[in-house]
């Protein structure tokens, strides 16, 4: 097989908003052989985003956030809330370590103690840059939950305690449908008996 290469030909700013929007021009290797002509693609540019999910070993519970989303209500969903793990976007000069855990006390109240990192991974590729950075955490739940978020920011945020085996379930049912969420709660069902051996 040649090697892969790709190549901007172009790249040309459609909107520069809170997500600039890129028009994108490219050619790259094909698997038989000779390059692509060149073709576009509209791309949301988005930085990096860290996403932790904070878990108590000795209770057995999760730390889930629920929020409203827009692009859910613009899909015409019937119910534009989501059950999701903590997230954002990573700041200039923090890592994704620093990030996960400055978010898990703006959105969750909670603290993270240990931390575990796993694969990330590319939601949507097809039409976005955003890369997430995933982490498993260490918190103590107790007193744990309340409203939270940023006033500025607009955000309206519910914290959801509750035992890693109803998660599991509400995974299952298909009740958890943030793709961050879905990954990280099935990397938990995964890797929950070493964490409890390990964290406690």
């Amino acid at each position: 097989m040649p090697k892969k290469t790709a190549e901007f030909v172009e790249k040309t700013v459609l909107s520069d908003g809170f997500f600039p929007l890129i028009l994108c021009k490219i050619r790259h290797t094909l698997f038989a052989g000779g390059m692509s002509r060149p073709f576009n693609r509209e791309v949301l540019l988005r930085a990096p985003v860290a996403a932790v999910l904070p878990y108590d070993p000795l209770r057995d519970t999760v730390v889930l956030i629920e929020q409203f989303r827009a692009g859910k209500l613009l899909a015409g969903a019937a119910d534009p809330w989501m059950l999701e793990v903590v997230a954002g976007i990573i700041e200039d000069g923090e890592t994704p370590a620093e990030m996960a855990r400055r978010e898990a006390m703006e959105e969750a109240g909670c603290k993270i103690g240990e931390m575990e990192a796993f694969p990330g991974f590319y939601p949507s590729a097809g039409a976005c840059s955003e890369y997430v950075h995933m982490f498993c955490g260490r918190v103590d739940s107790r007193g744990v939950g309340g409203i939270h978020g940023l006033d500025h920011e607009d955000e309206d945020i519910r914290v959801v305690v509750e035992p890693a085996e109803r998660a599991f379930e509400r995974l299952a049912a298909g009740e958890v449908d943030s793709a961050i969420a879905v990954v990280a709660l099935q990397w938990l069902a995964l890797n929950r008996a070493r964490l409890r051996a390990n964290w406690t």
